[in-house]
């Protein structure tokens, strides 16, 4: 019997710019817009900020949102040590899980109801995730999900104390079978609805930064990266 995992090993090796496609990360709809490329799917992952973490606890399905940071082909997510999934992810077998990330890009208004839809980039990965114990790759991690949201911001702030990092717990999602599925597309009617007097077309949604509120007792001037910074995608 051959080796799913060689073979998912091999395949990716043979598309070199693409994860390998298996059966959880092929969707049954809309297939056409699906994507394996790693630099989509590492685009959607970076201009993100939230993810929902999906395991299995009690017998049940649980679905938690939690921020999170990619280094190269491993996501890491934050959370407590006296989290489930957390403290599940810290045993030999690690936590079997499903992490989803979805950006919503437009609200897409056609002239029937069964029309509407919107335009969105999303990444789903599956795995097995570990908690990350060794001190230096914790740090990486820790620096990461500071620089996720605000670049620049890890050397610009004091690092976690030995009483916070026993707060504190990273888990580890290699990006192993992960896919991306988009839609970046118009209003499309029925042509028996083209003459309803009804408005149709899309309403673009975008991030708006603010001006930076500084704490009162801060003294310190806005610094650089704080005064130039504008969100991922945002224009100029």
């Amino acid at each position: 019997m051959s080796d799913p995992q060689a073979q998912r090993t091999e395949q990716s090796e043979e598309q070199g710019t693409s994860y390998a496609r298996t059966e959880r990360t092929t969707p049954t709809r809309y297939k056409d817009r699906a994507s394996w490329e790693r630099a989509e799917i590492h685009a959607i992952l970076d201009t993100a900020w939230v993810c929902h973490l999906g395991f299995v606890a009690a017998g049940g399905p649980v679905v938690l949102p939690t921020i999170f940071a990619r280094v190269d082909d491993r996501l890491y997510l934050h959370g407590s040590t006296g989290s489930r999934p957390l403290r599940a992810a810290g045993g030999e077998e690690g936590l079997p899980v499903c992490v989803t990330v979805t950006q919503l890009d437009a609200l897409v208004l056609t002239k029937s109801a069964f029309n509407h839809s919107v335009n969105f980039r999303s990444v789903v990965a599956h795995g097995i995730a570990e908690q990350v114990t060794d001190p230096e790759e914790l740090a990486l991690a820790l620096d990461a999900l500071v620089d996720h949201a605000i670049p620049g911001r890890s050397q610009d702030c004091r690092p976690a104390n030995p009483k916070e990092l026993a707060k504190t717990a990273v888990i580890r999602l290699v990006l192993d079978e992960v896919s991306a599925k988009s839609r970046e597309d118009g209003a499309h009617d029925d042509p028996e609805d083209a003459d309803l007097p009804y408005w149709s077309g899309v309403v673009p949604i975008g991030t708006r930064y603010g001006a930076p509120v500084p704490h009162p007792g801060t003294e310190r001037a806005l610094p650089g990266y704080l005064r130039d910074f504008q969100p991922p995608g945002a224009p100029c």
